[in-house]
């Protein structure tokens, strides 16, 4: 049973954007993934994500006002484990960014390029 999704999210110009309580940060153009997790209803948290209208909740949530989710990814592997390996491979754009409830740096993870995850881990198109 997946319990880690990634979205890979597709920012189509640089811009400036606030995101919460933590501020406001430049966001390069080009692709990023975000790591979470759902322990139940993954499928409606997915869903939640890729809707434009909605409270903003969680960080993700204003960066995908700007934003487009292209590909969802699901993983058996625990989200720490995931974020963990991202944090030595890709850059990260925002320190404490979707990991304030875990010992993470960040579950935002930047690289200009096109991103396929699927080599890397157990990872469910």
């Amino acid at each position: 049973m997946a319990i880690t999704y990634l979205l890979n999210i597709y920012l189509k110009k640089q811009k400036r954007i606030r995101i919460g309580k933590l501020g406001t940060f430049r966001f390069k153009k080009g692709n990023y993934v975000y790591v979470g997790s759902a322990k139940k209803n993954m499928s409606k948290r997915i869903l939640r994500h890729l809707r434009k209208k909605k409270k903003k909740f969680w960080h993700i949530d204003y960066l995908l006002q700007y934003a487009e989710v292209k590909k969802v990814w699901t993983s058996d592997l625990p989200e720490e484990k995931i974020a963990e390996f991202l944090s030595g491979k890709m850059e990260i754009p925002v320190l404490g960014f979707g990991s304030s409830d875990v010992k993470s740096k960040s579950h935002l993870f930047y690289d200009g390029k096109d991103i396929d995850l699927s080599e890397n881990f157990a990872i469910n198109e």
